[in-house]
């Protein structure tokens, strides 16, 4: 196969606004019939289940749109060992699918270093056990808190979903593992987080990377986060206390 019929409408406009114009989004709250996979695509799909195989192809028809928009012909979007997508020679892109709703974001590399989006139900997390497994004690209690004040909220899922969106954003820098208790986040009711790297980072641009900032937003039955950090960086190097790579807004 050496061509894709062209990309049916979509969007569902959730995840654009959480990032900056140089990112390009495509998202749905549909599974497209007319989406076609290439045969090295639909190897890795001879034993998957229904619902797997919808998200698997929507997911990359949306990344294939995406592409498009920044003339990129279409072409296999392909796991690593890890399952990150592989993505075409200078774009940083990110994933994400869950249960209604699938997502593309893409970038050109001269202007983000990377990028991670994550979507979730906007319930809470089903199993309490795993709070436990993916935020520490201060974690817990911050959760506590920003519950008394916006109880509408699921703050337990939408700290998990940030972890995912910065566990994306950090190994296509790193090519290795970032487990849960690895980067502390903090949530902030203004729709924003920060996560503070508990292991070393890599070095941006001269800048030793030691954190990320991100957005967050819950509607349409989700709740949705998104990183991505600049490929230069803001400002000079400073002090080692102020010189954390910032994630462009």
């Amino acid at each position: 196969m050496t061509s894709l019929p062209p990309p049916a409408p979509v969007g569902a406009g959730l995840l654009a606004p959480l990032l900056p114009a140089r990112v390009t989004v495509v998202d749905t709250f549909h599974d497209s019939t007319g989406a076609v996979l290439f045969p090295a695509e639909e190897a890795l799909l001879t034993r998957a289940v229904p619902k797997r195989r919808q998200e698997f192809t929507t997911a990359r028809h949306c990344a294939r749109a995406a592409l498009a928009r920044l003339g990129i012909p279409p072409a296999p979007i392909l796991p690593d060992p890890r399952g990150a997508p592989g993505w075409p020679e200078g774009i940083v892109g990110s994933l994400t699918h869950c249960v209604g709703y699938r997502a593309a974001a893409v970038a050109e590399t001269s202007a983000v270093a990377a990028l991670g989006i994550d979507a979730e139900p906007a319930e809470p997390l089903r199993d309490p056990d795993v709070l436990a497994m993916i935020a520490d004690a201060g974690e817990r209690a911050a959760l506590d808190e920003l519950a008394a004040g916006h109880p509408d909220i699921p703050w337990d899922r939408l700290l998990f979903s940030a972890k995912e969106s910065v566990y994306k954003t950090w190994y296509p820098l790193t090519r290795q593992w970032l487990g849960f208790h690895e980067a502390r986040i903090a949530l902030d009711p203004d729709g924003t987080f920060t996560a503070a790297l508990l292991v070393p980072g890599p070095t941006l641009a001269g800048i030793p990377l030691t954190g990320f900032t991100g957005r967050w937003r819950v509607g349409d039955g989700l709740a949705v986060t998104a990183v991505a950090v600049s490929a230069a960086p803001p400002h000079p190097p400073g002090p080692p206390e102020d010189s954390r790579a910032h994630a462009i807004r």
